[in-house]
């Protein structure tokens, strides 16, 4: 985190508790079902999948904001802040564009699964249901990317 930047919170941490807590009551459903009545519930394993997909995008757009995701320290503490202001905005657009190409992908696989109605294998759903918060969630980190970048070009993070 760079100096002057304090944490705070964000609307990811918000989705991030509340997927939490789905994904623990949907796996705790499953156990006591499994247990009680020896049966699984096939669902369980999609959702869960899914959830924990957006969960770890909505945790990497709040690791962006605070900027605490990791990396390699070498090159970037050991310069000036006029060099580490530049290697994080290098980062920040690096980031940026990333997320914007694998959203324009992601959105591909998405209206191609829309398109050949493809459904997924335990409950036989649209597979766009699921994979349609990838572009989602790629367009947020790109916009967390570039806010971050902007902060650093105003001097502010």
């Amino acid at each position: 985190m760079l100096i002057g930047m304090k944490p705070h919170r964000v609307f990811e941490d918000t989705l991030g508790a509340f997927l939490m807590a789905a994904l623990l009551l949907i796996t705790l459903l499953n156990v006591f079902v499994r247990y009680f009545t020896d049966q699984s519930f096939a669902w369980t394993e999609e959702i869960s999948c899914v959830l924990m997909l957006v969960l770890s995008l909505a945790g990497s757009a709040a690791a962006l904001v605070r900027d605490s995701h990791i990396r390699v320290d070498y090159f970037f503490a050991g310069g000036t802040p006029a060099r580490q202001q530049r290697l994080a905005l290098f980062s920040a657009l690096a980031v940026a564009a990333f997320f914007a190409l694998l959203g324009v992908l992601s959105a591909q696989m998405a209206w191609d699964e829309f398109r050949f109605n493809e459904t997924s294998p335990a409950i036989g759903i649209p597979k766009w249901w699921y994979s349609v918060w990838l572009p989602v969630f790629c367009g947020i980190l790109c916009a967390r990317s570039l806010q971050r970048g902007q902060r650093l070009l105003r001097g502010a993070a």
